[in-house]
């Protein structure tokens, strides 16, 4: 992209607080964004080919929506420094782990990690009390440990995760019954899914289709080690 194009965006963003450069092939985080750390509200990279996030991401402390999908990164720690952002997507990049700083992210309320290669829930974010939502579909996720069930989340997107997953605990989420995925029950390989403590009871789930196909899983894994 040639100067002038991304000086007049650069122009632009001063004034609006946003900047968004989708698809241009970018190879590197614009340096030239490092002028507008006290304006920009907004970022959107998405499409380009950015393989780091700078850890000079960090200066940009008003910054509340970034996005960056489908580049290939890597996120430094740093990124724990954006104390004001409410959506973080980062769909389509070759993630493998989150920083531990991502728990400092306390106004964080969307988390899109869809199509990464994360092979573990991603510890630390059950300290984000204000995050709504957190999709980590398409990864490689094959267990969801305990800590989930302190997350105060309305969804979390697990769909097209390893096909070993077997333990889903979701418990005490403020979870209404409409917001639980038909797919776990009918399409999955979870045996134990483990909701108390949400907006329904549990029997109800025994209204939802695909009910009969988990207790076979259910029933068949008592049996195995019984």
């Amino acid at each position: 992209m040639g100067n002038s194009a991304l000086k007049s965006h650069l122009e632009t963003s001063q004034k609006t607080g946003v900047f968004q450069l989708t698809g241009k092939g970018l190879q590197e985080f614009p340096e030239e964004l490092q002028k507008l750390t006290s304006n920009l509200r907004t970022v959107d990279l998405s499409d380009n080919k950015i393989p780091v996030l700078p850890a000079a991401i960090g200066n940009f402390l008003q910054l509340k929506s970034l996005t960056l999908n489908s580049n290939k990164l890597i996120l430094p720690a740093e990124i724990g420094k954006l104390k004001k952002l409410e959506s973080l997507s980062l769909n389509g990049n070759q993630i493998t782990q989150l920083p531990s700083t991502m728990g400092q992210l306390k106004a964080l309320r969307t988390l899109n990690l869809a199509g990464n290669q994360i092979s573990e829930f991603p510890s630390g974010l059950s300290t984000l009390r204000q995050l709504d939502l957190i999709d980590l579909s398409r990864n490689q996720i094959h267990s969801i440990p305990a800590h989930v069930s302190e997350l105060q989340v309305i969804e979390i997107n697990l769909n097209q995760n390893q096909p070993r997953l077997k333990v889903l605990r979701l418990e005490e989420n403020c979870l209404e019954l409409s917001s639980i995925p038909v797919s776990i029950l009918a399409d999955s390989q979870v045996s134990l899914f483990s909701v108390e403590g949400n907006l329904f009871e549990v029997k109800n789930l025994r209204d939802l289709q695909g009910y009969d196909k988990y207790m076979e899983r259910f029933t068949a894994t008592k049996k195995k080690f019984s």
